[in-house]
């Protein structure tokens, strides 16, 4: 029954556990939402953002290319002429967000720009986006910050934080190469706050889908643990009902066994009381042996129960008055193992079998039924044994008279290290020693009960 209300001890464990890896895994769910839900937001946003870009870059390109195109190219080649300073005005006025144009040739010279003028006719390296644009033949668009040196410084004096650049190509009339570029400037507040409004409802809309599935994963979880909690309720339940049935019918077998024991007894008028006091004599020598509780209690079970084996022994070989017979003694050399056969079904007693069966066995290796020597026999059963011995050579019985207790401790002592182990044999006369009167002289060698 130990064993079974272990088993529930671990099994409250286990459920405290599962309970506890379940809380974790609404923790470690959560945070793996989250960052589920910041890297697909980040990841729309960056595609949304490209997008929105990519669209402007083509809204200003084509806007511009169809205004300036036809003002600027003439036979393949850029051309700068006395309209083009009012047609780039036109451009600006149409086109709000504009803020500056330039326009570049195809070896990196300043053609014409709306801010300071005074750069026209310089040439810059093709290192850059607009070198991209004019060997790639196609339009590059960024998100800047002015600098205030090299080709953007007098954008840069406008005032802007930021503003949006774009170079679009200007492509020769066969439309194969450029020969040219367009750099336009545009100010991104619109763009910005388009974006803005759609980031915001990327990421409102993500967190809530993120939230959603967590608080649905969350109310499965405290459900399941609830359902948990409420069937190991049940079952605990139900396995204390089983325990107490379980003990009630092992305090029943145990009755019966005893009941059985004390049928054993009757069978044999002169060994009435056998059992009861090899049990009160086994015990002594136990605690003379300082043995643990648990170890006594075995001890107790085995002196009471060590001859129950005997009920497979007819009364005929069981009472005989006289010597018996090679057969009859093998009849009888059975019932330690007859005995452990009765009592081993009843769980509180399968850790006394060993005793029970072995109580016969002597140190020199010459008992039965196992032949097992020194410190092969178990130390219970070797109590068990002595005790066993002693009752019999001080007890009346129909084929040998009582001894007195001086002759039966001068035979325990003379087989001391043959029939009975030492140490067994020592504790025994301590404990006579520690139980009589001190008045009372060495003859009375009988363990007190």
């Amino acid at each position: 029954m130990e064993g079974r209300l272990r088993h529930i001890g671990r099994s409250d464990r286990r459920l405290e556990g599962s309970l506890t890896l379940m809380r974790l895994f609404v923790v470690a769910s959560a945070a793996i939402l989250i960052a589920a839900a910041f890297l697909l937001g980040s990841m729309l946003t960056r595609t949304l953002r490209s997008q929105a870009l990519g669209e402007e870059q083509t809204s200003l390109s084509q806007y511009v290319d169809g205004v300036l195109g036809p003002t600027l190219v003439h036979n393949n080649q850029v051309v700068t002429t006395h309209w083009i300073s009012a047609t780039m005005l036109r451009v600006l006025r149409g086109q709000p967000d504009v803020v500056s144009i330039k326009v570049w040739r195809a070896d990196g010279t300043l053609a014409w720009t709306t801010l300071d003028t005074s750069r026209i006719g310089h040439r810059f390296p093709l290192d850059s986006d607009l070198g991209q644009t004019i060997r790639g033949n196609r339009a590059v668009a960024s998100v800047i910050s002015p600098s205030t040196k090299g080709e953007d410084a007098a954008e840069a004096g406008l005032g802007f934080h930021q503003l949006i650049q774009v170079y679009a190509p200007l492509d020769s009339s066969e439309h194969t190469r450029a020969i040219g570029a367009y750099e336009i400037y545009a100010n991104p507040a619109a763009l910005q706050h388009i974006l803005g409004s759609r980031v915001r409802m990327i990421w409102f809309g993500v967190g809530g889908v993120f939230i959603i599935l967590w608080l649905l994963l969350a109310f499965l979880v405290r459900g399941a643990s609830r359902t948990l909690r409420v069937r190991t309720a049940q079952l605990r339940d139900r396995s204390a009902r089983l325990l107490e049935s379980y003990r009630l019918l092992e305090q029943s077998a145990l009755e019966a066994v005893e009941s059985l024991n004390a049928t054993v007894e009757a069978r044999d008028p002169y060994t009435a009381g056998h059992s009861q006091r090899v049990q009160r004599i086994a015990l002594a020598i136990g605690e003379a042996l300082d043995l643990p509780r648990s170890r006594l209690e075995a001890l107790g079970l085995a002196g009471l129960f060590h001859d129950i084996g005997k009920l497979r022994v007819p009364d005929s070989v069981l009472t005989k008055p006289g010597r018996l017979s090679a057969e009859e003694f093998d009849l009888i050399k059975r019932h330690p193992d007859d005995g452990a056969d009765i009592v081993g079904h009843l769980g509180r007693l399968r850790d006394v079998l060993p005793f029970i069966r072995h109580h016969h066995e002597r140190w020199d290796g010459a008992g039965y039924p196992a032949g097992l020597a020194g410190p092969e026999i178990p130390l219970e059963a070797a109590i068990v044994g002595l005790a066993d011995a002693w009752d019999a050579m001080t007890t009346e019985r129909p084929y040998s008279r009582a001894r007195s207790t001086d002759e039966a401790a001068d035979e325990i002592l003379r087989a001391r290290g043959t029939q009975f182990a030492p140490t067994v044999v020592d504790a025994f006369f301590t404990a006579v020693r520690e139980r009589r009167p001190a008045a009372e002289s060495d003859s009375a060698l009988v363990p007190a009960g």
